[in-house]
């Protein structure tokens, strides 16, 4: 009973001084930023169909008004591996922090055995034993024991090591978040990329039906002996030009159709049926409450991780800092052990044992101290990463805003321009046809016109990412809980 009392009064002693933890407390680090994006100006004087809040929960993918990127999307959320990887995450922190927690608490083991032996005599010990009055060469031994220990947590380490694990926890939910938003917009990108590759196949095959044309009235000509070889062979090279863009523009096309296909988690081809038909390039819609650059550090999901990653590390000080002061444990047993299997739980047969551990890497402070640096230096790297990774955040909304907004007005004079070389073509052909001008001047006008067409679709495409870009960098309509 006296030993009960004794590990009673140590324990009460401990947890009365178990409220320190050693090892820097963690604070945010402030981040110094601009109060408002310098594209935001622009990007709110930009026309655009529709419009959506940054900081809205529904779909902002949606806001592209295309039902099949909203489909594709969805279904990408649902199934994709790179998701179902940081799920998995999930799971593994999850079960660290349950660990992390379970140090905190005591430990209880139940054993039990039975045991029976035949001495040999022909062992020392056996000569020794048969000698002795009643000596009997087999014997039983039966035990049973409950048994309970606890590390006493009196500078905080195993607490450091417990904030370390739930700061990793905390980043890897947001992981799922990182994941959903990554993967929305690399579909979203490869869908709009697959949309413009179907219109540039379009526009090349409209200007080959047009070289083709050409092609037959030179020949026709040819044949009346009006047109020169060299004119019909002029017209059948600017024909094997244009022709020999299409090949290339389907592979690239079946190429993003596998890319799709995989970041949906199903083989290649699996929804080349679904996008077979052409459809128009989704429109880039508005953007509006963008926001600061300070509102990237609730609303990126790779920033907050950063940020968690830098939490963690910072406990991570305390926990190596801790390995300077003793570690105390209690330990207690009862229990009941007979060589009589009758006799057991009788009171002759009870026993007891109550005990108080240290364990102090005294001898060991050199090693202790480089562990301590090498978690300082996580640490400060894991400082700079985060500050950096907030300084990249920024570069990306910039970066997407601008491409937003010259890409636009790249689309618009690209477009005046294809109206222009259009009636150029039609005056050029009717031309030649009156004997008025050159062949040479009808294909340099099939060929300019069949080259701004061809920019003003990628520009119109470019857009359309640059919009993608834009929801991915500011974060999507996803927005992180209190943490």
């Amino acid at each position: 009973m006296r030993v009960y009392q004794k590990s009673l009064a140590i324990f009460l002693a401990t947890s009365a001084l178990a409220g320190c933890s050693v090892g820097p407390d963690y604070h945010r680090p402030d981040i110094a930023a601009p109060p408002a994006f310098m594209g935001s100006e622009a990007l709110a004087a930009r026309p655009a169909s529709t419009s959506m809040p940054v900081g809205d929960q529904r779909l902002w993918w949606a806001r592209f008004n295309d039902p099949v990127l909203t489909q594709l999307v969805d279904e990408a959320l649902s199934q994709n591996l790179d998701i179902a990887q940081a799920i998995a995450r999930v799971s593994q922190a999850r079960a660290s922090l349950k660990s992390a927690d379970a140090a905190l608490l005591p430990t209880a083991t139940l054993s039990a055995s039975a045991a029976t032996a035949h001495q040999s005599i022909e062992t020392p010990t056996g000569r020794i034993a048969q000698t002795a009055p009643g000596f009997q060469r087999d014997s039983n031994l039966y035990e049973a024991n409950l048994g309970a220990a606890w590390e006493i947590d009196l500078f905080g380490g195993l607490r450091r090591g417990q904030e370390a694990a739930r700061a990793d926890y905390q980043a890897s939910q947001v992981g799922v978040a990182a994941a959903q938003l990554s993967v929305a917009a690399q579909v979203a990108d490869i869908y709009i990329a697959i949309r413009g590759l179907q219109t540039r196949l379009t526009v090349a095959q409209q200007q080959a039906d047009t070289q083709a044309r050409l092609v037959e009235i030179v020949r026709l000509q040819y044949g009346k002996g009006v047109a020169a070889e060299l004119q019909l062979r002029q017209a059948e090279g600017a024909l094997a030009q244009v022709q020999a863009s299409v090949p290339v523009l389907r592979n690239a096309r079946d190429s993003a159709m596998n890319a799709l296909d995989i970041m949906l988690a199903t083989q290649p081809g699996a929804h080349r049926a679904m996008l077979s038909d052409t459809t128009a390039i989704p429109s880039a819609p508005a953007i509006v409450d963008t926001g600061s650059p300070a509102d990237l550090l609730r609303r990126r999901p790779d920033l907050i991780i950063a940020e968690r990653k830098l939490a963690a590390s910072n406990a991570r000080i305390g926990v190596a800092v801790s390995e300077y002061f003793p570690k105390f444990s209690l330990g207690g047993l009862i229990g009941t052990a007979t060589t009589v299997g009758g006799n057991m739980f009788t009171g002759g047969a009870n026993q007891a044992q109550g005990m108080l551990g240290l364990r102090w890497r005294l001898f060991d402070f050199g090693r202790v101290d480089a562990e301590i640096a090498a978690a300082k230096g996580a640490n400060a790297e894991s400082l700079a990463a985060y500050r950096v990774a907030v300084l990249r955040a920024s570069e990306d909304v910039e970066n997407a805003f601008s491409a937003l907004v010259e890409r636009e007005a790249q689309q618009q004079v690209l477009a005046r321009g294809e109206t222009a070389l259009t009636r150029a073509q039609a005056a050029s052909l009717a031309a030649y046809k009156g004997g008025v001008v050159s062949l040479i001047e009808v294909l340099d006008a099939d060929r300019r016109l069949l080259e701004v067409r061809d920019a003003r679709v990628q520009a119109q495409v470019e857009v359309a990412r640059a919009a993608v870009a834009s929801y991915r960098s500011l974060g999507g309509g996803w927005q992180a809980s209190s943490l």
